[in-house]
């Protein structure tokens, strides 16, 4: 299948659960596996946005079996994410 990009925007979320399931994907030893290649938060008025690229949705669905049980712990809600078909990848050199 190849790579896919997975979106997400978490409306009326703040830095703390952000923060908080990160701190515990890392010690979950999940920060920063191979299987996802990229991985992009930014701040919008009123929640985040994440963006992640992972090299399968096979290696994304087993990520969200952890990600989503902290998620919750964290305070958050989840929501469906939008997933899409990679084409292209340009890395500068």
């Amino acid at each position: 299948m190849g790579n896919i990009l997975v979106q997400f925007t978490f409306a009326e979320s703040d830095i703390k659960i952000y923060e908080g399931i990160t701190k515990d994907l890392e010690s979950a030893g999940l920060g920063n596996i191979p299987e996802r290649l990229y991985h992009v938060s930014a701040k919008l008025e009123n929640g985040w946005h994440v963006t992640d690229v992972w090299e399968s949705e096979e290696a994304f669905n087993k990520f969200g079996e952890t990600m989503v049980p902290l998620h919750i712990k964290n305070g958050g809600t989840p929501v469906e994410p939008t997933i899409l078909q990679v084409h292209n990848i340009i890395i500068p050199e």
